[in-house]
């Protein structure tokens, strides 16, 4: 296997570097709920998130040592307090772990604006897959089930990193490209799926909001029943296409849809 199939396998573990890590295996470290940034008192002061605690329940992850890291800081904007992104030819993130729940009746709730476009991005090319902005959500489960190829990503990804994957990851994107379909299918492995809900230039600057099912986009997904979820994460990255890009992340909630 090439180097950068390697690699962009690798990317895949990201969201449960601190979910399953040895680091954060205290259950005082496995959250509750997910913090709301806008909950954060920053005293107008702007505060770059780091291992420090200056965000409660959020921790920063790194691909590697040596792989420039994108930029996470506190800012007050429009009122409230946000994440403001910034990635020069970086891929890093920020992750909650959680306590495992079901996500049975549970609907995902956020907002965010991209500051940028990249150009050069495709989603669907392992070599060209960065985006302005990714919500990450990853789910337990029972991997004796997967397929051999899966099994076999996995171990080489255990065996690289020193940590597990999670069954599966199911990340929200705002993909540079317009897609035939919302759903793309990572190249190395079929227990990532992006799905889109933001593309192209035409709302960048612009406050965007969602709201998602995530037992239905999952169930659509991946074709099965979601297992316990076990992570929340963002990540804005530029390393594959040598970018640069700037992004905010408002509040992100989790809530049960008592809708009938």
């Amino acid at each position: 296997m090439k180097l950068i199939q390697i690699s962009a396998l690798v990317l895949t573990l990201l969201i449960s570097a601190c979910a399953t890590s040895s680091s954060t295996s205290s259950n005082s470290k496995h959250q509750d709920d997910v913090n709301k940034f806008s909950l954060v008192d920053i005293q107008s002061k702007e505060i770059l998130v780091s291992e420090d605690h200056s965000l409660p329940g959020w921790f920063p992850w790194t691909l590697t040592p040596s792989k420039n890291k994108t930029s996470y800081t506190l800012k007050k904007y429009q009122g409230k307090t946000v994440i403001h992104a910034d990635a020069e030819e970086s891929a890093s993130g920020l992750i909650v772990p959680l306590k495992p729940r079901t996500v049975e009746g549970k609907e995902l709730i956020w907002e965010w604006k991209a500051l940028g476009h990249i150009a050069q991005a495709d989603n669907s090319q392992g070599h060209t897959d960065d985006a302005p902005l990714r919500i990450m959500l990853a789910f337990d489960g029972d991997k004796s089930k997967l397929s051999l190829k899966d099994q076999m990503a996995f171990e080489l990804a255990h065996l690289i990193s020193g940590q597990e994957m999670p069954y599966a990851t199911l990340m929200y994107i705002w993909s540079s490209q317009v897609h035939e379909t919302p759903i793309i299918t990572n190249k190395y492995t079929s227990r990532l799926k992006m799905i889109i809900v933001d593309s192209g230039e035409e709302h960048v600057g612009q406050w965007r909001k969602h709201q998602r099912n995530i037992e239905k986009d999952y169930r659509e997904a991946f074709q099965e029943q979601p297992g316990k979820l076990i992570a929340v994460g963002i990540m804005t990255d530029t390393d594959n296409t040598k970018s640069f890009v700037k992004a905010i992340y408002g509040d992100i909630e989790i809530k049960r849809n008592y809708a009938k």
